[in-house]
């Protein structure tokens, strides 16, 4: 009878966990919803979509989210550049070349770097990082997302390197005798027949790794700039929507204005495209998971 009672009691734990989670979701898509439908009263959202100058703290207001979506996507851009070679390669060798003993003193300390505050990386960025490629590349700007790109390629590399490994880890050890079977080399192996049948799961942590980056905040702020601008030049300082959202939420902006109301516009833009990554990641993990059984 206890044991039952004890079963019955985890379970409404766990409920109360799962709808826990739905209100909070649906919390949030409630604020930015309705805040951002007061503010596509007063702004076109065919402005808000393809101007392309945002200005909407400056006497001259003009509201158009291309340069911070560009950004934002340009600091993503560099940042999966430099995390997803890097990233396949240390799952590769962790995988199928490391020694077990190796593998487990190894990633752990990968994952403290996915520990590490982001605010430190936003100081290892602007004071670190950007002096070295002033080094290499003249005239590059104090605030560039070159450098917030790449650091944020270094924060996210545990992620992919991590979950990628996990799941060559899970490919039967099958394929891989029969792989060595056929006169295969380890590294033909490695990536004719371990990747392939891992892909769903590496492409998973490439998403969900795209995602991680384009709603970094810290990074960004501290060492890509503030200066909203429709430009892919990665040595002039830029802005996005992240940057722009702590920037008004310090306070200097009058609350329920319009101006204020854009960074739940802007929320509710990033809102949707990581959910639309996040879903994407769910179908092709559905789509193109290998059966074993």
């Amino acid at each position: 009878m206890s044991k039952k009672i004890t079963e019955r009691f985890i379970e409404g734990g766990l409920k109360l966990s799962a709808s826990l989670t739905i209100l909070t979701t649906i919390g949030i898509l409630w604020v930015l919803l309705s805040e951002s439908f007061i503010f596509f009263e007063e702004v076109s959202i065919v402005e808000f979509f393809t101007e392309t100058r945002w200005t909407p703290l400056f006497e001259s207001k003009h509201f158009g989210i291309m340069p911070l979506l560009t950004g934002t996507l340009l600091t993503t851009a560099i940042a999966i550049a430099v995390a997803l070679p890097v990233g396949l390669t240390i799952a590769v060798y962790l995988s199928e070349y490391a020694r077990p003993g190796f593998r487990k003193s190894v990633k752990p300390m990968l994952d403290i770097l996915a520990a590490v505050p982001t605010v430190v990386y936003g100081y290892f960025a602007l004071m670190t990082v950007t002096p070295a490629l002033q080094a290499i590349i003249p005239g590059l700007s104090g605030f560039n997302s070159l450098s917030a790109g790449i650091v944020m390629g270094i924060m996210i590399i545990p992620l992919i390197s991590s979950m990628s490994e996990d799941a060559m880890q899970a490919v039967p050890r099958s394929l891989r005798e029969a792989s060595f079977g056929m006169g295969a080399t380890r590294f033909q192996t490695s990536f004719k027949v371990i990747m392939p049948a891992a892909f769903s799961g590496i492409v998973v942590s490439v998403i969900l790794a795209i995602s991680r980056a384009i709603g970094e905040t810290m990074i960004v702020a501290i060492a890509a700039g503030q200066q909203p601008r429709l430009t892919f030049d990665p040595t002039v300082a830029i802005e996005t929507i992240t940057t722009y959202i702590v920037q008004v939420s310090l306070g200097d902006v009058a609350h329920g204005s319009v101006e204020y109301r854009t960074i739940f516009a802007a929320g509710i833009t990033l809102f949707v495209f990581t959910f639309a990554l996040n879903t994407i990641s769910f179908w092709l993990k559905k789509r193109f998971r290998e059966n074993y059984e």
